[in-house]
């Protein structure tokens, strides 16, 4: 009769660079605090230190470098608390802010500017236009609540966009508004997301410091006939949204 090995909990090697495994450890963390794993404390740093089977040095290293990151705070008489809430933005449905963070609370808009222009080449591209035709170009700081969390950027193509900003923007999402216009449904959109530094007068809108990470987002969204309509970008916090997802594995 044969003996099946006994099983034993796999540990981060003591083997590596203490900097690895704290970065290790950070990356479970900082997810479990986005997840609401932890209300509002962390278990002490014995208990994080018997839960990651890693020294307590190693646990100190990588609770240093969520600290870093303005996301916990840490005192030798309150332990280790979290600091700042992020918030999910799905992946998986083409829907404005508004329907996004409704969970959350109040998602209103600093209009900053609304203009008609002649489109760039790159952006009439995009939007199926004849170079140098008009566009309606909107620029809109957005909140939920008192906080700011994203700069948006929105060109529209100019049939549409003529119609949406004869509406109030302050509290309407634009996604809403071109649908209400158009008499028609958005079909789809394609997205290109990416990381990068908050340059001085974006930093400053956000009210984060210069350098801070961003999520920088390109969309171009069409109607459910193909038409490309709404062309963004969008600078969203990185301390602050984090985007989510579902993936399906399809056959090669």
């Amino acid at each position: 009769m044969s003996s099946q090995p006994e099983a034993h909990p796999v540990s981060l090697s003591s083997r590596r660079a203490r900097a690895d495994q704290a970065r290790q450890v950070a990356d479970v963390l900082r997810h479990q605090i986005y997840e609401g794993t932890y209300d509002r404390a962390l278990p002490a740093e014995a208990e994080l230190a018997a839960e990651f089977f890693v020294s307590r040095n190693t646990i100190r290293e990588a609770l240093a470098v969520l600290k870093a990151e303005g996301l916990i705070d840490r005192g030798t008489k309150v332990g280790t608390h979290v600091a700042a809430r992020k918030y999910n933005h799905g992946l998986d449905a083409l829907v404005g802010l508004k329907e996004t963070f409704k969970d959350y609370g109040d998602v209103r808009n600093e209009v900053r500017a609304v203009q008609r222009l002649s489109a760039p080449p790159a952006v009439a591209r995009k939007l199926a236009l004849e170079p140098g035709s008009q566009v309606v170009f909107i620029e809109r700081l957005r909140y939920l609540a008192d906080l700011p969390l994203s700069l948006d950027l929105t060109y529209l193509a100019p049939d549409i966009g003529d119609q949406v900003i004869g509406h109030p923007l302050e509290d309407n999402d634009i996604f809403a508004l071109i649908e209400r216009v158009s008499g028609r449904r958005l079909g789809g959109a394609g997205l290109a997301l990416e990381a990068i530094s908050a340059d001085p007068h974006s930093a400053a809108a956000l009210q984060i410091p210069a350098g801070s990470a961003l999520l920088m987002a390109e969309r171009l969204t069409s109607l459910d006939d193909g038409t490309p309509v709404d062309l963004e970008y969008i600078r969203m916090r990185g301390d602050r949204i984090t985007m989510r997802g579902n993936l399906v594995r399809r056959d090669a």
